[in-house]
């Protein structure tokens, strides 16, 4: 084929693989000629060979070299095209978002600059050093009159490499009512942790600001009404304890006189008296002398609400058994079983406490009465860290729809008919408990007894509170 080419065209030139005798193979271009005589006679064929191995080599490596460049090419504009989208999508994003943001490289320039930015601070960037920011754009310490430290705005900060939070007050001729700014600044790094920069993030916090200071100003306000209101009850509380004293100081004497007068007539006159006048003196005497307990009771209330308190470190246990033992005569002829722990040694008023141990000691007597035996427990629990006294007897109980009653003043739960009482003791324990700010409160089943449960010392947490009520149960 080739020699048919080179009689038809007078040459034959090809490229191609050959082995040399030693086996090896190497490119060679080939060039066949015909040969004729002088008459024109075909006498044969010349071949020449060159060898263009290196020549081959250098066209494949260029060609790869030129397709590698063409993919890179293609990957070029690919990431451009990609850049374009990142570009517009980091642009949709800066120009949607409310806050605004501001990045500037190591010098100083602006290369963020978002409306949200410009709407806050009513300009735009502008090509100047840090040093004039804080004048430029009108920046202002809270007293909205000292300009703000250039070397502490947050971004000249974040560009040194430190995050920082702060609010400033912006004034300039495009906002001339002024903004407060909250900013919040931190570095511009690079994939190896370098600094290249610095951006912020700020909102307006007007609003806010003028919200905050309304309510301070109206806590301001509240707490100054509270104060007097308190004042006022404090000084209501002081005469009411002052008038309860006096009138039933008062009223002690001629009572007295009643009951005295009473008394002698019924000793001495009482024979020479019809059965219905008899009946009436002695509802006379007898009205007298529970008024007389009425008017104690009520004297020993309002001298809590005077006295001061006097804290000392006191055994409750060897209090507990002295006023036993005061209570004796409304032991005798009962069967009583008594139920003491040990109890704690606390900081309390001495007196006062031992009235409250007196009062409630007393109560769990009496509406156990119809029991026999009478079982009255004085013990106490340890309740989150708090110490709780507690006094149970197995006596009448009382329903607690009516518990809510219990500690007011003349609040009774039983007919006189029924118990004795003024109605008072009980008042006189929370207001005893209450001035040493403690808590005091009961749990009963009516025929089943009653537990009180009482805290020399700060509010009972309420979660401790429910723990206890199941325990006095």
């Amino acid at each position: 084929m080739a020699l048919q080419e080179a009689l038809v065209k007078g040459r034959f030139e090809g490229q191609g693989q050959l082995m040399r005798k030693d086996g090896s193979i190497f490119w060679a271009r080939v060039v066949i000629l015909p040969i004729y005589d002088q008459t024109g006679k075909l006498r044969g064929f010349s071949k020449v060979l060159h060898d263009i191995t290196k020549q081959k080599q250098a066209d494949e490596k260029l060609a790869a070299q030129a397709q590698d460049l063409a993919r890179q090419a293609v990957e070029l504009v690919r990431s451009q095209q990609a850049l374009e989208r990142q570009s517009r999508m980091l642009q949709s994003v800066l120009d949607s978002i409310a806050d605004g943001l501001v990045a500037a490289d190591e010098q100083g320039r602006f290369i963020i600059w978002n409306p949200a930015a410009q709407k806050i601070l009513g300009l735009g960037a502008a090509n100047l050093g840090s040093q004039g920011w804080s004048e430029h754009y009108g920046l202002f310490l809270d007293d909205t009159v000292t300009p703000f430290p250039a070397e502490q705005l947050p971004l000249a900060r974040a560009i040194r490499g430190e995050t920082s939070t702060a609010q400033m007050f912006v004034r300039n001729p495009e906002l001339e009512e002024g903004a407060w700014i909250e900013v919040n600044g931190g570095p511009l790094k690079d994939k190896d942790g370098g600094v290249r920069g610095g951006v912020v993030a700020f909102r307006d916090i007007t609003h806010k600001r003028n919200s905050e200071r309304e309510i301070h100003q109206l806590n301001s306000e509240l707490e100054h009404r509270v104060a007097e209101r308190t004042a006022q009850l404090e000084e209501a509380n002081q005469e009411l304890e002052s008038f309860t004293y006096s009138v039933a100081h008062d009223l002690r004497a001629p009572l007295r006189h009643i009951a005295g007068f009473s008394g002698i007539l019924l000793e001495e006159f009482g024979p020479a008296l019809n059965a219905e006048g008899g009946r009436y003196v002695q509802r006379i005497h007898e009205g007298t002398q529970k008024m007389g307990q009425l008017l104690d009771e009520l004297l020993a209330l309002a001298r809590v609400g005077r006295r001061a308190l006097n804290l000392q470190v006191t055994a409750l246990t060897s209090m507990v058994k002295e006023v036993i033992s005061m209570l004796q005569p409304e032991i005798e002829g009962r069967h009583v079983e008594w139920k003491i722990a040990d109890l704690p040694s606390v900081e309390c008023d001495p007196t006062l406490t031992k009235q409250v141990f007196q009062n409630l000691i007393s109560n769990a007597l009496k509406y156990s009465r119809p029991r026999s035996p009478a079982v009255i427990e004085i013990g106490q629990m340890n309740v989150n860290g708090d110490s709780v006294i507690f006094v149970r007897d197995n006596g009448v109980g009382f329903s607690m729809k009516y518990a809510d009653k219990l500690f007011g003043v003349f609040q009774r739960l039983h007919s006189s008919e029924e118990f004795e009482g003024t109605g008072v003791g009980l008042a006189t324990v929370h207001r005893i408990i209450k001035k040493h700010k403690g808590r005091l409160w009961a749990e009963a089943e009516l025929d089943s007894g009653a537990t009180f449960y009482f805290t020399l010392g700060g509010p009972q947490p309420a979660a401790a509170h429910k723990e206890t009520m199941k325990v006095g149960v």
